[in-house]
């Protein structure tokens, strides 16, 4: 892929879509098209937060490891931002990601990462709302299960 298409692509991707072409360009230029396939691990957890990637095709399943073994939490598929919670709290991973599937994905190194936040406002606004996503579908999470024990209990 040359460096007009993947700049269309990213175009595609609504966290990117108000961005300048000559900004896009220094992203598509910068950053890596990664390839994954079904079953590969995508990162680990425990493992450093160096880089963030945008699903651009497939989808990672979120494993997350319990005492009764991993399960899926949840299944991220095309134009989502991923592993950009260890990147803004300096922190290892807390989940490990396996790609459902072939997935292809853009690596963005941190250094990238935070030099597109500090200058498009409206980029950093789109992960401010995905964060705030997740933020909720995790409360979400945690209120299911919360019941699930308390009718365990009850039994």
């Amino acid at each position: 892929m040359d460096l007009a298409e993947e700049t269309d692509l990213l175009r595609k991707i609504p966290m990117f879509a108000k961005m300048e072409t000559s900004k896009l360009k220094l992203l598509a230029f910068a950053s890596e098209i990664v390839g994954f396939q079904d079953g590969d691990i995508v990162f680990s957890s425990g493992d450093s937060a160096d880089f963030a990637y945008v699903i651009m095709d497939g989808a990672v399943d979120i494993i997350t490891e319990t005492n009764s073994g991993p399960i899926v939490t949840s299944t991220l598929r095309q134009n989502h931002l991923i592993g950009e919670l260890g990147l803004l709290n300096n922190a290892p991973r807390n989940a490990t990601l396996v790609a459902n599937g072939d997935l292809h994905a853009m690596k963005i190194t941190a250094e990238m990462f935070f030099r597109i936040l500090r200058e498009n406002s409206e980029v950093a606004l789109d992960v401010i709302r995905m964060l705030s996503s997740k933020l909720t579908q995790s409360h979400e999470l945690v209120e299911a299960l919360q019941k699930q024990v308390n009718q365990q209990d009850e039994a």
